[in-house]
């Protein structure tokens, strides 16, 4: 017997530790720390599948980090398939039981960004024109995307710092658009906040906005200054319906979610 076939011998019953999740099926976090080979890789995942249809398992989860991307093809040749990708990591997915339909949840479907209405103490509202990007020379609010981890009123705030140096407080979420096929192929939600300014001088961002200003309200609204969509017109009136106190949005609770007692914001009209 050959070097190479008593090596295989030695770990074709190893196999990986896993977290079960609640679904019955398995997770395996592979570690960049711990490299492996491919054939030690190929030759557990093959094991480790005969073990986990034994008990019963369905779907099994494999976080590949990217140190580790050599071991793609052999769980690829066992039948795994991409389920999402990150900057760090890919993850693959196996279902045992092929005589019934898989149950993976799709990875996620929408980004979120936000739009975010500043109005001063002079009827004024904070817009905006981009260097870049669809709306380039159109006076605009304040637009960006929620960064991962990050609330929704948060990322207004965070948003009309970097691109206009106004620091703000929130105030309340006023409406919001979903669209599909748009980034990526994915949906998008679009949130407009409301935010009351704590400082009034403008240090615009130089990398990604043209101009920075205070524009009276009714110039705003006027058709000729606003980008001429359907959806930004209707944003316009929401915004001047709420100046004259002829609307109500939704303030931001702070409250927790179920057993996991996670810190969440609940938008609401005030009970």
């Amino acid at each position: 017997m050959d070097s190479f076939e008593e090596a295989s011998i030695d770990i074709k019953m190893e196999i990986f530790e896993v977290i079960e999740d609640n679904y019955g099926g398995v997770i395996v976090n592979m570690k960049k720390e711990e490299p492996m080979d491919f054939l030690k890789f190929h030759t557990m995942l093959k094991a480790s599948i005969s073990h986990w249809r034994l008990k019963g398992k369905k779907g099994v989860w494999i976080k590949l980090p990217i140190e580790l991307a050599h071991l793609v093809n052999a769980a690829v040749k066992e039948g795994f398939w991409y389920h999402h990708a990150e900057a760090t990591y890919l993850m693959l997915v196996y279902w045992i039981p092929h005589e019934i339909p898989h149950t993976f949840p799709a990875y996620a479907s929408h980004r979120i960004g936000i739009g975010a209405f500043v109005l001063n103490q002079d009827g004024q509202v904070l817009v905006v024109k981009e260097k870049s990007g669809d709306m380039t020379g159109t006076w605009k609010l304040p637009t960006g995307v929620v960064d991962e981890g990050e609330d929704i009123c948060m990322a207004a705030v965070r948003e009309v710092q970097e691109e206009t140096g106004i620091e703000t407080e929130f105030v309340e979420l006023l409406a919001f658009s979903q669209s599909h096929k748009s980034f990526f192929g994915k949906s998008d939600l679009f949130f407009i906040c409301m935010l009351k300014p704590l400082n009034f001088t403008i240090n615009k961002q130089d990398a990604e906005i043209e101009e920075a200003k205070w524009m009276p309200m009714e110039e705003y609204a006027s058709p000729s200054k606003v980008n001429q969509s359907e959806l930004s017109k209707m944003i316009a009136n929401i915004c001047v319906a709420k100046k004259e106190e002829q609307y109500n949005g939704f303030s931001a609770l702070l409250t927790t979610t179920g057993h996991s007692a996670k810190n969440c914001y609940l938008y609401s009209n005030n009970i």
